[in-house]
């Protein structure tokens, strides 16, 4: 019997996750993610990276994710772009699996994003990592308490799967759908 995860199982079913540029100001990408992580009802790990605060939401905040006692499953960037690519280095560096890149200023901002947009993929490259982004909505799994976007609210679980290249597009779904009773088993932003 063949008995091997597929290679994407840690990041649909992640047993630990950091959210580097976790952050508690009001209003940015940083502080939605923890707290929709935070209401989500997670079982797995949860850290949090910030070099320039202790705590984020009465929790232990990591300098950098190499500086985490685990190995990750997946790791949610939301931080300035030019940054990214050595972050990305710095993960999987750290035997991180995935890199959510929530961030934007890459190829759609130019030329100089466009560079920054290669570098983040050969980083990932050289240390076999997946990218899900850049400049995306993130990942949610209602049936796993997940909700790693930057969205406001939570789907309700169910059995359709809803993958698109547009956030804006995944969150009029999530908008209509929550009134309407129906479920989502995974929602991913491209």
């Amino acid at each position: 019997m063949h008995n091997e995860r597929h290679y994407l199982h840690t990041l649909f079913e992640p047993a630990s996750i950091a959210i580097v540029g976790a952050s508690e100001t009001p209003n940015s990408i940083g502080v939605t993610l923890v707290r929709n992580m935070l209401d989500s009802g997670y079982k797995g790990k949860l850290f949090f990276v910030n070099p320039k605060h202790e705590t984020v939401f009465g929790q232990k905040t990591y300098a950098s994710v190499d500086t985490i006692p685990q190995r990750l499953d997946i790791a949610v960037i939301c931080t300035k772009a030019a940054v990214v690519p050595e972050i990305v280095d710095v993960c999987g560096r750290a035997g991180c699996k995935n890199v959510i890149v929530i961030s934007g200023g890459f190829a759609e901002a130019g030329p100089r994003g466009a560079s920054l947009e290669r570098a983040v993929l050969e980083n990932a490259r050289r240390h076999g990592m997946r990218v899900l982004g850049p400049n995306c909505l993130g990942i949610m799994r209602p049936g796993n308490q997940v909700n790693l976007t930057f969205g406001h609210g939570f789907a309700n679980a169910g059995t359709i799967g809803l993958i698109s290249q547009s956030g804006a597009l995944c969150t009029a779904i999530l908008d209509w759908a929550l009134p309407n009773k129906v479920g989502f088993s995974n929602v991913v932003s491209l």
